[in-house]
């Protein structure tokens, strides 16, 4: 199906309703967000709509950025249009009653508003009050893919790391020529140091060797396995793919991140720059990859209120209905910053997963590390379960046994943000844990405005809980070969593609049968 041609899906499940419309809030489009778009729009009532908020103007299809960043002519195969959801202005935003999109910043959130502003440049800046929220942000990428130019954790930057894009506003033309420059710089170095041996690490290590035999690339990994939160198969093999691309694998040595700053060449030079670890051991390399880990998305939640984010991971609290938890007071009132309101894709997605491996700086424990994952994963990672009677409640009510209040049961995380009981950071989990989320929002909304739940729809008087299934992943290893886990078995394939399987992304966001020519849309 050409994107030219193509329904909006979203927009028709909406009917008209008479002002004022209340609202349910998205911060975030993709993998979660995206699915939490689809689940609500297809169950709200009148008077109800969806606005769905990102910073980028297509879905970025991020479990392939890593290969893309290494080979060129499928850049723009990352970025999936958002065609079953209409798109809406800032200023347009309070006129709107039926389901729309935005692309705008989230500046700050409070427990029924949130403040956007334009990306570029930030001037227009506009709030949009909601009845419930569905907090999908995700983490901020390491550097090696993150479009949006982060800084390391600590404010490292090293000095001979690839140099900063200009300015990035979101756009696809913008995010393929990010990854283009990314191409350019990798073809240019004769040799390259991939610090973290996570799934992304792992990647872009074989790509690039898979791809430029003549480089020298070395991966370094500060633990004695690589991929440690897997079966001790999916280290063996994946170290074996390494070396069977000659890539150079240094194991059990941390990088000591004063050496960045500190290195052998000078400013220009086209000699190779050298590195150390904290066992004095250096390395010689004129293009550094830190591959060392994403940092939670959660500082809005924090600014919000500081007890929303565990700080020794940064990661949000939430219950297993998703929702954010904060528990009250013994003596029920409300948090003091309530009152200020000024300025306050089911199948591709099974065969992408997240995995926690070390972290940017001296932690060991961490934020994950991107993982490319496209193996045929158990049909669902989250076992739903009920919970918390609505029975006498409305939904303003805190809507929990008093062992599990929150002060803030209309907002739910999902993804990378949320401290979600060990469930490994993936694609599909965020899948899953948006429709349980949805689903729960679904219950209070039907519950608020007493509309009949049918039996089929299976939205009884009681919230899910969200319990994480067995980890599942499946990394490349170069161009054909990769190793999975699935249900606790380990395995190697040969059957990869150049672009990562693309189109089934794009048909998992409603474009089944997308051409090579529709995929530059």
């Amino acid at each position: 199906m050409s994107v030219t041609t193509k329904a909006s899906h979203l927009s028709s499940t909406s009917m008209p309703t008479t002002f004022p419309t209340r609202t349910v809030a998205i911060l975030g489009g993709s993998y979660g967000g995206s699915r939490a778009a689809q689940v609500l729009a297809e169950g709200m009532p009148q008077g109800w709509r969806v606005v769905l908020v990102d910073r980028n103007s297509h879905l970025n299809h991020v479990y392939n950025f890593s290969r893309y960043a290494v080979l060129a002519g499928h850049e723009h195969k990352a970025f999936i249009p958002y065609i079953n959801i209409p798109s809406s202005s800032l200023s347009d935003i309070p006129s709107c009653s039926s389901h729309v999109r935005v692309q705008a910043t989230i500046t700050s959130i409070d427990n029924h508003r949130i403040i956007l502003s334009q990306n570029l440049p930030e001037l227009q800046q506009s709030s949009l009050d909601f009845d419930y929220a569905i907090y999908a942000l995700g983490s901020h990428l390491p550097s090696p893919i993150d479009l949006w130019n982060h800084q390391n954790e600590g404010g490292l930057k090293p000095n001979f790391e690839p140099p900063e894009i200009p300015t990035y506003g979101g756009t696809k033309p913008e995010g393929i020529s990010s990854l283009r420059e990314r191409q350019k710089r990798v073809e240019a170095a004769t040799s390259v140091l991939v610090v973290g041996g996570g799934a992304l690490g792992i990647q872009f290590a074989s790509d690039i060797a898979a791809v430029y035999p003549q480089k020298r690339v070395t991966l370094l990994h500060s633990r004695r396995r690589l991929l440690p939160k897997f079966d001790d198969a999916m280290h063996e093999e994946a170290l074996q793919g390494l070396q069977e691309l000659n890539v150079r694998v240094i194991l059990g040595e941390r990088l000591d991140f004063e050496s960045l700053q500190h290195t052998s060449a000078t400013k220009g030079s086209s000699e190779p720059r050298v590195v150390r670890t904290l066992s004095g051991r250096e390395i010689s390399a004129d293009l550094l990859l830190l591959c060392t880990g994403q940092i939670p998305n959660t500082g809005l939640l924090r600014d919000m209120d500081p007890r929303t984010v565990a700080p020794d991971t940064g990661l949000t609290r939430v219950l297993r209905t998703m929702q954010l938890h904060v528990p009250p007071p013994f003596e029920p009132h409300k948090f003091q910053g309530d009152d200020d309101d000024d300025d306050d894709v089911l199948r591709c997605l099974k065969n992408l997963s997240f995995d926690t491996e070390e972290a940017t700086g001296q932690s060991e424990s961490s934020p994950s590390s991107l993982s490319i994952a496209y193996a045929d994963l158990p049909s669902t990672s989250s076992s739903p379960r009920t919970l918390y009677s609505l029975s006498s409640l409305s939904s303003t009510d805190t809507l929990l046994d008093p062992c599990q209040e929150t002060l803030y049961p209309n907002i739910f995380v999902v993804g990378d943000a949320a401290d979600a009981f060990d469930a490994i950071k993936a694609g599909h989990t965020a899948y899953y844990q948006a429709e349980v989320a949805a689903r729960n929002i679904l219950r209070l909304i039907r519950r608020d405005e007493k509309v009949g739940i049918l039996a089929e729809d299976d939205l009884d008087s009681e919230l899910e809980e969200y319990a994480p299934g067995p980890p599942a992943i499946k990394v490349s290893l170069g161009m054909t070969k990769s190793v999975y886990e699935v249900n606790g078995v380990v395995g190697t394939k040969n059957d990869g593609v150049e672009d990562l399987n693309a189109a089934v992304m794009w048909a998992a966001c409603g474009m089944p049968d997308v051409s090579e020519e529709d995929m530059f849309a």
